[in-house]
């Protein structure tokens, strides 16, 4: 079967975009071929640079034909009825309509509309001008001689030319002939910028692929990407040396060239005193450049690995210096940000003692606004210092410790290395406060209380640095509640999502019992005049950190209908207990994988089902207590049975979860089972004798209330 080859050459396309655009364009193009009947056997879509590709195989030579019949009035209906059917059907006269009879509804006419398919290069030609111009680049630009008139096409950089082609392997190709804005599409494109400028005519991907690689174009971007780190790893070995890996950084560098090439580059090794992150940072960030380490001792090399976009004459010696020249330039000022961070500030000197408590005291004097609704950082530092010692007792800190830290953890904001690398916030506050001499857990937390950004970052364990985390998270969700600025769908400006995710971590991989309500009640009573807090917000709080940490369980693989049977436990449990919630998840979900928990599960839902459909029938609910003389004098032995049973299972049911044993709660409950097994073995609930009738189904009430000791049974599937 034939298949579609799509170039779009154009001027450099922003590495950031480049995947995202590649996979947009096979989207858009597959999706409006499958809307029109061209069914395909696969598609890849390819991202360099300078190119958009597409390929799509196994397409059909042409759409379907299409058969529809379309129902039209009565036979005798109004003229006005018949002409309106014509009309839509496109026919001439109505002897071109069949009549069709129906038993009910009489004789009515029909036409039959036959559309023949057309030739799939045209549906290609038809579809590929609206796509171009309408594709969802997140910016684009208009240029040229036209760029002013109305209805010009913008596309993320000037597009130059267009390649399309379809056929068979076995025939040669033709070109899909369509234009937008000029510029027509052919079977020609162009290979590198600088080492194969001149134009080539293309076939199909084969004969394309093989033509950019000749033309020193690597069009798939993973392709890139393993050469790049194959040849990195290759140059820093044959230095007796390591490289650091940065998959972030990796896939850039694969979208700024078409023809990696890796070369090493140096600089003076007395630049290895600043601190290696502020190294690392700067060769990374101003030049797209890899570092390299000894391996025996993990420090960093004087040695980084640059990527060229082309194979020089002179084996790339002109490329490494002009780097290691901006390399040596940018280290210099770094050295004289770490320096000039660790002199006193004349202005603030007098203020302060220590170069950071100068910077806190700059802070405070610039009035640098955290959010025009919660006030100046200042203020927000006096929230977190209360607020971090008053929750330091709770995670097993010393509250002046914790509060201490709280008062550095934003000093390093106003430093000049900060100032110059924002990715360095932190890091540069613990490195100035192990200068100063500041208690190692305080310096810890400078860095640490932004963790756990992601659920992939490391977790502090200090109880400074989780004191301080707790503080700063929790004080960003309780401000922005209180200002009705809460995520929206897909919209989190502030990354509230983000930083509920940290508490839980915190809270949960510490071990802490921490009671949420409790802490979002001390941080609103941080906010003083800065903020008022609306009614309700805690319990909407608690309810979006419910959310997060259902989403936090799923992804560790718990069942979505245990944590919400968990979380709907009807004995009075505290929800906002993050551990509780998690211990009575498992437990629960150990118990229901044993046989007695899948067969009381199963009895359960026996009973529940009873109740509701007598419950509706009878218009009440049987949640009294059982008629014990009732019981004794006619009920079955079953019967007696199950109600001393649950009045015992019960009872240690919530004497376990009293004392946070939910795994002794679990098997109190399991004693139920022979006892539910032999009631529904033995005992008719729906007796005709009404006494006996309602006595029954109060003891499977019991039943219901029984499990909610733990959890709410009727939540759990199966």
């Amino acid at each position: 079967m034939p298949d579609l080859l799509i170039e779009l050459l154009s001027e450099e396309i922003p590495a950031r975009m480049q995947r995202r655009a590649a996979e947009d364009l096979r989207k858009l193009v597959t999706d409006a071929l499958v809307e029109r009947g061209c069914l395909y056997e696969g598609a890849r879509a390819f991202a360099t640079p300078r190119r958009l590709a597409l390929h799509v195989v196994g397409l059909p030579a042409r759409q379907p034909d299409v058969r529809e019949e379309k129902k039209g009035p009565r036979v005798g209906a109004p003229e006005g009825a018949i002409q309106g059917f014509l009309k839509s059907a496109g026919l001439a006269d109505i002897g071109q309509a069949t009549v069709q009879s129906d038993p009910k509804k009489g004789e009515f006419y029909v036409a039959v509309i036959e559309k023949p398919g057309r030739p799939t290069p045209e549906v290609v030609a038809e579809i590929m001008p609206g796509i171009i111009r309408s594709f969802p680049w997140p910016k684009s630009m208009r240029w040229g001689a036209r760029s002013a008139e109305a209805g010009a096409l913008r596309w993320v950089r000037p597009l130059q030319s267009i390649l399309c082609t379809f056929g068979p392997e076995t025939e040669t190709p033709e070109v899909v002939a369509f234009e937008v804005d000029g510029v027509r599409a052919g079977d020609v494109t162009r290979g590198h910028r600088f080492m194969a400028p001149s134009h080539f005519t293309v076939r199909r991907f084969e004969d394309y692929e093989a033509a950019l690689h000749r033309a020193f174009v690597v069009l798939d971007a993973d392709r890139r990407k393993e050469i790049i780190l194959a040849d990195a790893r290759n140059l820093a070995f044959a230095r007796g040396l390591e490289l650091v890996e940065d998959e972030g950084l990796l896939e850039e560098v694969a979208g700024l060239v078409e023809w990696p090439t890796a070369l090493v580059g140096s600089f003076d090794a007395a630049f290895l005193a600043i601190p290696p992150e502020v190294v690392r940072a700067t060769i990374r960030a101003n030049q797209k450049c890899f570092v390299l380490r000894d391996p025996a001792t993990g420090a960093l090399s004087n040695h980084f690995i640059l990527v060229a976009n082309i194979e020089a004459s002179d084996g790339g010696g002109k490329i490494v210096t002009g780097n290691e020249r901006v390399v040596r330039a940018r280290l210099s000022d770094a050295r004289h940000f770490w320096e000039t961070d660790q002199r006193p500030l004349p202005d603030y000197a007098d203020k302060a003692g220590k170069p950071l408590d100068q910077r806190l005291a700059k802070l405070r004097a610039l009035d640098i606004v955290f959010h025009e609704k919660l006030g100046t950082q200042g203020q927000r530092i006096d929230r977190l210092m209360a607020l971090a010692r008053e929750l330091a007792p709770l995670v097993g800190a010393q509250p002046e410790l914790a509060a201490r830290a709280a008062e550095l953890a934003k000093a390093d904001l106003v430093t000049e290395m900060v100032g110059e690398f924002p990715e360095v916030q932190g890091l540069m506050g613990r490195r100035y406060a192990d200068l100063q001499g500041e208690h190692a857990s305080v310096a810890a937390a400078l860095e640490e209380h932004y963790k756990p950004q992601g659920p992939s970052d490391r977790v502090p364990t200090d109880p400074v640095s989780v004191g301080v985390a707790l503080a700063d998270k929790l004080d960003t969700l309780v401000g922005f509640w209180a200002i009705d600025e809460k995520p929206t769908g897909s919209k989190d400006p502030y990354a509230l999502r983000r930083a509920a995710l940290g508490v839980i971590r915190l809270v949960l991989e510490n071990g802490l019992r921490l009671r949420l309500v409790d802490a979002f009640a001390a941080a609103v009573a941080k906010l003083g005049a800065v903020g008022a807090a609306p009614q309700g917000l805690g319990a909407d709080l608690l309810s979006f950190f419910h959310d997060r940490l259902k989403v936090y369980l799923r992804d560790k693989g718990a069942r979505h209908d245990l944590i919400d049977a968990a979380l709907a436990a009807g004995d009075g449990a505290a929800q906002d207990d993050l551990l509780m919630i998690v211990r009575r998840v498992e437990a629960l979900g150990s118990f229901l994988d044993s046989e007695d928990g899948a067969n009381l599960l199963a009895g359960y839902k026996r009973a529940a089902n009873i109740l509701r459909i007598e419950e509706k029938k009878d218009g009440v609910g049987y949640a009294e207590p059982v008629d014990a003389h009732l019981l004794r004098d006619r009920g079955l032995p079953e019967e007696r049975v199950l109600a001393e049973v649950l009045d015992v299972a019960e009872r240690h049911a919530r004497e376990h979860v009293g004392r946070d044993d939910f795994e002794g709660a679990m098997a109190a409950l399991a004693q139920l089972r022979p006892a539910v097994d032999a009631f529904f073995d033995k005992v008719t609930v729906n007796d005709p004798d009404p006494a006996l009738r309602a006595n029954r189904l109060r003891l499977l009430g019991r039943l219901r209330e029984a499990t909610r000791a733990v959890a709410d049974f009727s939540l759990i599937g199966g």
